[in-house]
């Protein structure tokens, strides 16, 4: 008998390891960073590189929790968490930099990130009734149900969208970092020699990038190769 969750589990656990130790550094840059002054808070940051861009239109909103920044493309709204909305610090300017750093893309119709836009859906849909479809596939092809082999394709391809905005979502995030940096320093929001303790803040939140798109293409594999096997199995 096939354990799907235990083998799945194993076949995925450098990814989980890698993204508990992605996560520890967030939180552990956040906090140190958080402590380093900077010239202004995380909103002033953010609203000089969008008004330098010309993009008044875009609001910046604060909104509850810790570490919930995003930037909306459909509403044009950066939203900053409080710490990094009102904070005066090198984790408030460079997070909300970083967000910043979308909209700049959004205005440039930057194309990896109308790509990973689109995808949205798909890997929504993917990630839910692609697993669902998978596990029901696999156990009516172990059971001899021959419909199975179909169910099972269909949900590895559904999961496949989860994959793709995933590694789609890669460059977006590290593009999305390299004009925060590179706006801090040329609107002289920050120095040179502060250029570090951003880094470092934007460098742990892309290890949490990369480990959750080393888990989405290993439980893809995963789920290939158990396909594979069990169609095997079954001709």
């Amino acid at each position: 008998m096939f354990f799907f969750d235990f083998m799945l589990i194993l076949f995925t656990l450098p990814a989980v390891l890698l993204a508990l130790f992605a996560q520890y550094r967030v939180s552990s840059a956040y906090r140190e960073m958080s402590q380093i002054q900077a010239r202004m808070s995380g909103f002033h940051a953010a609203r000089k590189i969008l008004d330098d861009a010309g993009l008044y239109d875009v609001n910046i909103e604060q909104i509850p929790g810790e570490m919930s920044d995003h930037y909306d493309p459909r509403e044009k709204v950066l939203r900053l968490s409080p710490g990094v909305y009102q904070g005066y610090s090198m984790a408030a300017v460079g997070i909300a930099a970083h967000e910043a750093g979308h909209a700049l893309q959004d205005a440039k119709h930057y194309a990896p990130l109308k790509i990973r836009n689109m995808a949205v859906p798909a890997a929504s849909i993917g990630s839910n009734f692609g697993m669902m479809a998978i596990m029901i596939g696999f156990s009516l092809l172990f059971a001899g149900v021959a419909l199975g082999k179909g169910i099972m394709l269909l949900g590895i391809l559904m999961f496949g969208a989860v994959v793709v905005f995933q590694l789609v979502n890669l460059p977006v995030e590290f593009n999305a970092s390299s004009r925060a940096k590179t706006e801090l320093l040329n609107l002289g929001i920050i120095s040179g020699p502060e250029l570090p303790y951003v880094s470092k803040v934007l460098n742990a939140a892309a290890l949490t990038y990369v480990a959750a798109t080393l888990h989405s293409v290993l439980t893809l594999a995963y789920y290939a190769m158990q396909f594979a096997g069990a169609s095997g199995d079954r001709e």
